[in-house]
């Protein structure tokens, strides 16, 4: 009887893996790895601690003391909460400037924001020409509040405006104190609806069609869909657009600077801290308890914020 032998291997072939495992090698990083990484993570870390939170940290400390400017950190003068009283009781522009702000953002929510949202239901629709209305009626995005109110200028003016060209009038829009609070908001709006309209456009690309199909053939017509199906999907879009509506009224600024420098019926509370840190008075811890004011109202907004998209993702 004969035994059938098996060669041997060919040396330097390949052994065969099993089935299943995939060899990887793990690359360890070089030295100018380490070095490229930290540097990708320090910089933008500095950057914030020095552009964000420093300045905010600082002006809170600052609002309570009646620092000047003058003299070194060591002559500071510490004086508790003094300042917050007396911008609440002994300071007239407050209030009036809050009330302001308040009706910038009520008019910022109220009818910029559903205009901007009811341009995006029509971009949605991919009706004719949408990339041109919608480069449109974004294009004011990208000027600065200031130049957007040099460009309403070219209404406003009492002598060559178009408005009062219009309706035959001799109003001074921007000097007057019974128009100029609204000359501004109309200013405004005509800036913010185009970033409305291009959030709610993103949100609206998002939505499943499927739930809209869905509603269809349930026969809901189309408010209906919107209103009850893809307005609600919405969600974590409305709660972005009331985050930023809050934060814009909030440091308005840039506007009734250049138009008045915040006076005479356009008191602003950005305005009033630009007006005591860097104006003639200098009173930079009274200035900075202001801008604290408005630093804890934006930080509601955005716990807000963040809390619901917390949740959110818990959920999902």
């Amino acid at each position: 009887m004969t035994t059938q032998q098996t060669a041997p291997p060919k040396a330097g072939a390949a052994a065969t893996a099993p089935a299943g495992r995939v060899n990887r090698r793990v690359r360890r990083l070089t030295g100018l790895d380490l070095v490229v990484v930290s540097l990708m993570v320090a910089i933008p870390t500095l950057a914030v601690l020095v552009l964000v939170w420093f300045p905010a940290v600082a002006s809170v400390l600052l609002s309570f003391t009646n620092w000047d400017g003058v003299g070194s950190i060591g002559d500071i003068d510490w004086i508790g909460g003094t300042n917050y009283v007396n911008v609440a009781t002994n300071y007239p522009p407050f209030w009036p400037a809050l009330q302001h702000n308040i009706i910038w953002f009520a008019v910022l929510f109220l009818f910029a924001t559903p205009v901007g949202m009811f341009f995006a239901v029509l971009l949605d629709k991919e009706i004719r020409f949408t990339r041109f209305y919608q480069t449109a009626i974004y294009l004011p995005v990208v000027l600065s509040l200031a130049l957007t109110g040099f460009v309403w200028q070219l209404l406003y003016s009492r002598d060559q405006g178009l408005i009062n060209g219009l309706l035959g009038t001799q109003i001074d829009w921007y000097g007057d104190p019974n128009y100029n609070l609204w000359a501004a908001i109309v200013a405004t709006c005509w800036k913010h609806i185009g970033y409305i309209m291009l959030l709610y456009l993103a949100g609206l690309k998002a939505v499943d069609a499927s739930l809209r199909e869905a509603a269809s053939i349930d026969g809901a017509n189309e408010r209906q869909t919107f209103f009850r199906i893809v307005f609600p999907v919405m969600r974590p879009i409305n709660v972005i657009v009331l985050v930023i509506t809050v934060i814009e009224s909030l440091r308005a600024f840039d506007l009734v600077w250049v138009i008045n420098k915040g006076r005479n019926g356009l008191e602003l509370i950005a305005a009033l801290v630009t007006a005591n840190v860097v104006g003639e008075a200098s009173r930079i811890g009274f200035g900075s308890a202001m801008a604290t004011i408005m630093l804890a109202i934006s930080s509601v907004f955005v716990a807000i914020y963040v809390t619901i998209v917390t949740r959110e993702e818990r959920q999902s």
